[in-house]
């Protein structure tokens, strides 16, 4: 027999939960503070406890900070299995992304282009990029080398982009649009909007029009590849077990080693991760690891959807966030790096450029992003909704709602072809013009097929608010969201 709490028996109940966890930390941190330490010096059971601590502590760390390279990585590792090795080797999904890619935020609305350099292998390294092609290209810090297209150095004519590994010494050849990066791997992406008539054909064969090189192979250079990513089951997610470490270890290894961040190679160094050297944990410290692993991805999972970031809603009266809630890409502040804002960053998301945080009317994009509800709790796949979307929508060129798997943050595989409703397609639009939206396990009685996106019973979503081109009424505060309203 089922018994249904009123509201008041529920909040005791998480009241009494709360208490409880509050006592068990106190608990925890005392039964540290005791350890014994007769005359100044630690037992051999305080030693062994506490150095279990501390490497604990290290790993979960490690974790948080190692994020945006980890991303990177774990895309590059999935690409390369999936679709093969080489920067001659460009995936495209031509018919757009759908949940088979596992990758994290992916826009489904859009074409994407990724592609990995590897500067230590190849050395510089030319990118031949046509006119009108819009991208961006990032170290593997996800440091932004520079936006390529209308907003970039070639001003959407195209041109060719040099890019040298942190090590070059010399002079670079003339002729280029020339960076250097910090790291030997770079990101390479690419974004198309649709043609006109919704179809991808025009996007794709820009795209397929760029070349990538190595500088020494300029007269030989070798065939592109432009594999169909579409459909394909590339899994390009970070793990969230031990196996992060390993791939953290992988990627050190085969990494320049810049001036910053010594200290936290240190913190590596005592896990068994440093360069050159091989990663040989014994049980002990996988265990160790393990554990850190899973509490340093949860308490990234409790600063981002826990609302412990500060200033990152885009209305105080809403439940919409800033994604990127920062100036300085590079998450510099006067004097220290914001690690908390580019852990909430690379928790969910990839990629990133100084023109993701111009403010520019009529040009560029913005994400309000939301994963709670009008009444404050976190959006349930189990739980239908209503999202409201004023007339108005300020979007010159398009507007979309996609939906996300709360855990790794990769496209809701929910069974529609798409996660994603917007603009592009056809919707049922209210007298006013304004446009109700409608998510759930199934179809809310009296809404509209073309309005709705399913989601998974049992798994939490979120969503991006995508709104390329955005005008000034979001911009004045004048036009916003609705929150997501729970249907009864």
């Amino acid at each position: 027999m089922k018994v249904k709490l009123s509201m008041m028996q529920t909040l005791l109940v998480v009241l009494v939960t709360l208490l409880s966890l509050q006592v068990q930390a106190a608990d925890y941190w005392k039964a540290l503070q005791s350890l014994p330490f007769p005359e100044s010096y630690p037992t051999q059971a305080s030693v062994d406890r506490l150095h279990d601590e501390l490497l604990f502590q290290r790993a979960s760390q490690v974790v948080i900070w190692s994020l945006p390279a980890t991303a990177l990585w774990a895309m590059k590792k999935g690409s390369e299995a999936q679709f093969g090795e080489g920067s001659n080797v460009f995936p495209i999904w031509k018919e757009r992304l759908s949940a088979e890619t596992i990758v994290s935020t992916p826009n489904s609305d859009v074409i994407y282009g990724m592609g990995y350099l590897d500067l230590h292998k190849d050395g510089p390294t030319v990118i031949e990029v046509p006119p009108k092609l819009q991208g961006v290209l990032d170290d593997f810090w996800h440091r932004p080398l520079t936006d390529v297209g209308f907003v970039g150095p070639d001003e959407g004519k195209g041109g060719k982009y040099l890019i040298l590994p942190p090590d070059f010494k010399g002079e670079a050849p003339e002729g280029y649009y020339t960076f250097k990066s910090s790291t030997y791997n770079v990101f390479v992406f690419w974004r198309a909007f649709r043609d006109e008539d919704g179809g991808t054909k025009e996007g794709v064969k820009l795209m397929e029009r760029t070349r990538i090189y190595p500088l020494a192979r300029a007269d030989n250079p070798p065939e592109m590849i432009f594999p169909n990513g579409t459909g394909q089951p590339a899994n390009m997610l970070y793990p969230q077990d031990y196996s992060y470490f390993e791939g953290l270890a992988e990627f050190i290894n085969t990494e320049f080693v810049g001036p910053e961040d010594w200290s936290m190679r240190g913190m590596m160094a005592s896990l068994g991760i440093v360069k050159g050297k091989p990663f040989k944990p014994d049980a002990h410290m996988k265990q160790i690891l393990t554990a850190g692993a899973d509490v340093g991805m949860k308490m990234a999972q409790a600063m981002r959807y826990g609302d412990k970031l500060p200033n990152t809603k885009y209305w105080p009266d809403r439940q919409w966030h800033n994604v990127l809630n920062v100036l300085d890409v590079e998450f510099k502040q006067d004097s220290y790096l914001d690690i908390d804002a580019r852990m909430g960053m690379f928790k969910i998301g990839y990629s990133i450029s100084p023109a993701m945080v111009m403010n520019m009317v009529g040009k560029g994009s913005k994400y309000p992003f939301a994963y709670r509800d009008a009444d404050g709790n976190h959006l349930s796949g189990s739980s239908s909704y209503k999202l409201h979307l004023p007339a108005g929508i300020p979007a010159a060129n398009f507007w979309s709602v996609t939906l996300y798997d709360g855990y790794n943050a990769s496209g809701l595989k929910n069974g529609q072809p798409f996660p994603s409703i917007g603009s592009l397609d056809d919707l049922k639009q209210n007298k006013d013009g304004s446009v109700d939206l409608y998510f759930g396990p199934v179809l809310p009685n009296g809404a509209p097929k073309s309005n709705y996106l399913r989601t998974v019973y049992g798994k939490g979503w979120f969503t991006l608010l995508r709104l390329y081109s955005p005008t000034q009424p979001f911009f004045d505060g004048t036009w916003k969201p609705n929150d997501f309203e729970k249907l009864n």
